[in-house]
């Protein structure tokens, strides 16, 4: 299944909207407060000739020890219907540190009282690298090449997914590493929840 990595549309409150549309969000636009923005007649350009730099996480919930017992998985649907599993995931913005984007992107799909616990070093467990021909590497993305920094974030609150996620399914560890739920990933994400659980020492 093609991935679909968000598009992010900014609003007046700063959020990001469509996350997953097929096309190019409607409200971008070069005159936003936001100096980095792209158009869309800009992002299909740089799309077409630079990489695309994108966060991607894996939310858990932990037990006292920092034992990994759930992983959270995001149901969204897509522009034609469809309906997918995946993961947190969104562009860094220009001029936003890695964290500050892995937090925001958190917030956004998950609410504000998610509380994520974001790691002291913002060191992935792994770089994911999609290209829009398929077989290059075990991540597709038929719209760009992208390089996504890939994290496990513990999450203690309560989350109520929000924009274009339509529930979070928690999971066992096991049962996140499944062929079966592999095979609901878009664009070869079965395989970064299973290096993401190999990280964390969660798999058995």
């Amino acid at each position: 299944m093609a991935v679909r990595t968000p598009d992010p549309d900014p609003a007046d409150d700063g959020e990001e909207r469509d996350p997953l549309a097929a096309s190019f969000p409607a409200g971008a636009r070069s005159s936003n407060s936001n100096p980095g923005w792209l158009s869309e007649v800009e992002l299909a350009e740089a799309r077409r000739r630079l990489p695309m730099l994108y966060v991607e996480a894996l939310p858990v919930r932990t037990d006292g020890m920092g034992i990994v017992t759930q992983v959270g998985i995001l149901l969204r649907a897509t522009p034609l219907g469809e309906m997918t599993r995946t993961l947190v995931s969104g562009r860094v913005r220009y001029g936003e540190t890695v964290r500050d984007a892995l937090f925001r992107h958190v917030e956004n799909d998950l609410g504000p009282m998610a509380f994520p616990l974001l790691p002291a070093q913002p060191t992935p467990f792994t770089v994911a690298e999609y290209f829009p021909l398929p077989g290059v590497s075990a991540f597709h993305d038929d719209r760009q090449h992208a390089v996504s920094l890939a994290y496990v974030v513990p999450v203690t609150g309560t989350c109520e997914p929000r924009q274009d996620a339509l529930e979070v399914t928690w999971l066992s560890p096991q049962e996140a590493a499944s062929d079966a739920l592999a095979e609901e990933m878009e664009g070869g994400r079965g395989t970064l929840i299973r290096l993401a659980l190999a990280s964390v020492g969660a798999l058995r």
